[in-house]
């Protein structure tokens, strides 16, 4: 009998209105089947297979060693904020102070932290779809509005300075801008970007946040990043970046950024109120991934881009996919429109996206994302994250799955 005295949680209506992460969700689906004997190929996440550096290990055991491991400062050690400083010099050209400098537990602590500072109800955000799949939520999450804007293909999904002109009201706070991109691989050069600066130029109300965490994975030119394209927007532009992508360090739970000094202040004391500094041997591990030996990067890159490059080639020879090579990142975003209508051996017809990718999990044991959950369909995004044989088994399963149609 229920306790009348027991009162049942109701959860709060700003979260009834944010789904959990579509990614997360897709890689614990995979995990449970492969509990349950199934043989599955899980290329749902982002996460890097490489392990972290052998030095960077070496780093966080001595610093346990020497008792590294109290409270530090809210948003990271001067050490770590130097280096990072100093990154930002060495690889962008932006001049950052310390305390222009912010450290937490993650890149999504970076930038939900930024949202959290600054948003008032009702604030608008602008994110260009396809979008990592947090964006929007997060917004939602600290009361403001995703404005949407969608890309297309033949932009190389990349966004355009009049559409982002259009969508720019009195309410937009942010511009969120991801390059290299989670989940396209789109990548914005130095003529992209000055496009985009001017428009926001010509806005002073709006703030730019430019999530550079795949920056390191990138395979053609050279890098670029909003503040150093155009140096007057440095006071209005939060410089998001981390260690998980680039040094193979998901798990230590370091991201970083540079921003307006005002804004960092604030975030600090978001970050006094809820998580409180990043983990502390996390920082020195990260601080001997920034000052150390970088050519290992070099390495993993001329990997990631041979997966890249086979990765491509066998899903454009799938029936009904169609797979552009990314710029960046190490993710493809490959269309299915050509599978969507067609039924499976027992008759079970493929109307979206999701459709295709649960029944390619249940009839293959290959684990994507649907590309629904990046805001765009019908497309499938695969993580090559993974060693060429499992890519090979993957690629030939989605081809054998994609014949099977009818």
């Amino acid at each position: 009998m229920k306790n009348a005295n027991m009162m049942e949680f109701t959860q709060s209506s700003r979260l009834a209105g944010v789904a959990p992460s579509p990614t997360v969700a897709a890689s614990q689906k995979a995990r449970d089947m492969k509990a349950a004997g199934r043989d599955i190929i899980a290329l749902c996440a982002g996460e890097p297979d490489f392990d972290t550096p052998e030095a960077v290990k070496a780093a966080a055991i001595e610093a346990i060693r020497r008792g590294e491991t109290k409270y530090t400062s809210v948003d990271g050690i001067p050490e770590l904020k130097r280096a990072i400083a100093n990154k930002f010099w060495r690889d962008n050209g932006i001049d950052y102070q310390l305390d222009e400098i912010t450290v937490a537990p993650g890149g999504k602590a970076v930038i939900a932290s930024a949202l959290a500072a600054s948003l008032n109800p009702g604030d608008e955000v602008v994110v260009p779809a396809p979008y990592w799949t947090s964006y929007p939520d997060m917004v939602r999450l600290f009361g403001g509005a995703p404005r949407i804007v969608e890309t297309t293909p033949s932009s190389g999904f990349r966004l355009d300075a009049n559409d982002l002109a259009a969508a720019i009201s009195p309410r937009t706070k942010w511009l969120i801008l991801n390059s290299p991109s989670n989940p396209t691989g789109a990548v914005y050069d130095r003529t992209d970007l000055q496009a985009l600066a001017d428009v926001l130029l010509a806005h002073p109300h709006v703030l730019a946040l430019s999530d550079d965490i795949y920056e390191k994975i990138h395979y053609d030119g050279a890098f670029a990043t909003l503040a150093a394209v155009e140096p007057r927007l440095k006071a209005r532009t939060l410089t998001v970046n981390g260690s998980s992508k680039a040094f193979a360090m998901t798990g230590w739970r370091i991201g970083y950024a540079g921003g307006p000094r005002r804004l960092i202040q604030a975030m600090a004391k978001v970050a006094s109120q809820t998580t409180s500094n990043p983990c502390s041997i996390s920082q020195w591990a990260a601080l001997a991934a920034l000052e150390g030996d970088q050519s290992i990067l070099r390495d993993r890159l001329l990997a990631y881009r041979r997966r890249r490059d086979f990765v491509v080639r066998e899903l454009n020879a799938a029936q009904g996919v169609s797979c552009p090579t990314p710029a960046g990142a190490f993710y493809v975003f490959a269309s299915c429109a050509g599978a969507i209508g067609k039924k499976t051996p027992d008759g079970r017809r493929l109307g979206t996206d999701m459709e295709f990718v649960d029944a390619l999990l249940e009839a293959e044991g290959v684990a994507l994302v649907a590309g629904a959950a990046f805001g765009a369909s019908p497309y499938l995004r695969l993580s090559y994250v993974a060693s060429d044989e499992t890519l090979r088994d993957a690629c030939a399963r989605i081809k054998r799955f994609c014949a099977s149609l009818a």
